[in-house]
């Protein structure tokens, strides 16, 4: 983002009125107006009709906050999801960001960085937050070896399954590929759709070819072929592909899959008409605490980790990624007191995020001292011990990179593709960047 060069005539007339009255905007901003108190502008996407819990939650922070600092007060602003995107991107041109705000990782940060708009925190990680996150979420906020974002909510994917579907043909959650390819070819051979795919939305179909990669080449073999310190035609990047058309020829998907949408897919998994589910955790309310949903299907549901493949990968290496996180302006006037409340907000989000709204949180939680349900607290207690989170491939990458990506899922299994093109058409699309 670069500076406007031209000053309107609206705000030379402002600045003249600031001279003529000897008062500083800025200088105001950084007092608040009366005394030594300073002000800290907080901006925010969660109104209070659309997103009840969330907001109760930041009032509370931002209350106790400033009862613990009588010196500071907290300006707040919210506005919806869209809203706060377009306002951000206006603010940023004129330098007039909040203190505080939220963002969002890898592309989405990528402008403000390079437009020096957001300012370095490796200091809070190195200091009052330091080990507090799980592993993979503050690095996904990282840009030239440093951190911009401190991340808030966390979701990994995990293969839920229906314990009860398991249970009838005397099968267990797998830990390994070929106990899984036992698992798939049970059902099939008795009339049971193994996995509900939507691959229409084909991010869906990505993420089982990230975990085939990552159990295959290691946790770090996609983001190195994306960051070009390494190659897509990586041989377990072809070999994953060739894992996945393995698995829709022995019919592992629900027929159609490549033309159903996502939500489609959930309702086939959640009305008993396929077996498994690989989604993110942004969906375990719905196995859990969400009412709507029967509990005698709630009860029937379980998860587990994605299996190592051919005796290769650690089962607490995860995809997925964080949310929205929380940075603090480059241009600040009171950047110190804006840095003590992010990191004070981090830490006091954690917990209430969990046990007030359902949110997985990007901090380390101890989830055997709170009341949550069991689900939740396995899904906790796997995330404090997870050894590598991969974002998501597609927001990893830039728009038109994402677009080739996405397409090429869909063509790999639809089986339009061969492995080898599909890891070649990647190659080249990132080459090109």
């Amino acid at each position: 983002m670069r500076k406007k060069k031209a000053i309107t005539t609206v705000f030379a007339i402002f600045s003249s009125l600031a001279l003529i009255t000897g008062c500083s905007g800025s200088d105001e901003k950084a007092s608040g107006g009366s005394g030594d108190e300073k002000t800290i502008e907080f901006m925010h996407l969660w109104p209070e009709g659309s997103s009840k819990l969330h907001n109760e939650i930041v009032s509370g922070i931002i209350e106790d906050f400033e009862s613990e600092h009588p010196d500071v007060k907290v300006d707040l602003e919210v506005l919806s999801n869209e809203q706060y995107k377009d306002k951000l991107k206006v603010l940023s041109t004129s330098n007039q960001l909040p203190d505080v705000g939220l963002t969002w990782a890898a592309g989405f940060l990528d402008p403000y960085v390079s437009g020096k708009k957001f300012t370095p925190l490796d200091d809070l990680l190195e200091g009052d937050l330091k080990d507090k996150f799980v592993s993979g979420t503050a690095e996904a906020y990282e840009v030239d070896g440093s951190t911009y974002g401190l991340p808030l909510e966390l979701n990994i994917a995990t293969v839920f399954y229906n314990k009860a579907i398991f249970e009838k043909y005397g099968l267990e959650a797998p830990k390994t590929y070929e106990e899984f390819q036992n698992v798939v070819e049970t059902l099939d051979k008795n009339g049971v759709a193994p996995i509900a795919l939507g691959n229409k939305d084909r991010w869906t179909g990505s993420l089982w070819y990230m975990y085939l990669a990552d159990r295959i080449g290691g946790g770090d073999v996609l983001t190195k072929a994306i960051d070009r310190s390494g190659s897509f035609e990586d041989p377990a990047l072809v070999s994953a592909a060739e894992k996945v058309q393995e698995l829709v020829d022995m019919n592992a998907f629900v027929k159609g899959f490549n033309g159903l949408a996502d939500e489609e897919a959930k309702s086939m998994f959640m009305n008993e008409q396929a077996a498994m589910y690989l989604i993110a955790t942004w969906d375990l309310p719905n196995y859990t605490t969400n009412e709507d949903v029967p509990q005698e299907f709630r009860d029937s549901v379980g998860y587990f980790n994605f299996p190592t493949v051919d005796g290769k990968g650690d089962m607490d290496s995860f995809v997925g990624g964080p949310g929205v996180g929380l940075f603090v302006a480059e241009d600040s006037d009171v950047k110190e007191e804006a840095k003590e409340f992010a990191s004070y907000f981090i830490q006091q989000w954690g917990e209430k995020s969990v046990t007030d709204a359902g949110v997985i949180p990007a901090t380390k939680v101890d989830a055997a001292s709170l009341d949550l349900p069991d689900m939740y607290v396995d899904v906790l207690e796997d995330l404090n011990s997870a050894s590598n989170i991969t974002l998501f491939a597609d927001v990893q990458m830039s728009a038109d990179t994402a677009q080739v990506h996405l397409d090429m899922i869909q063509s790999l299994f639809g089986k339009e593709v061969s492995p080898e093109d599909f890891a070649k058409a990647h190659e080249e699309a990132l080459s090109k960047e």
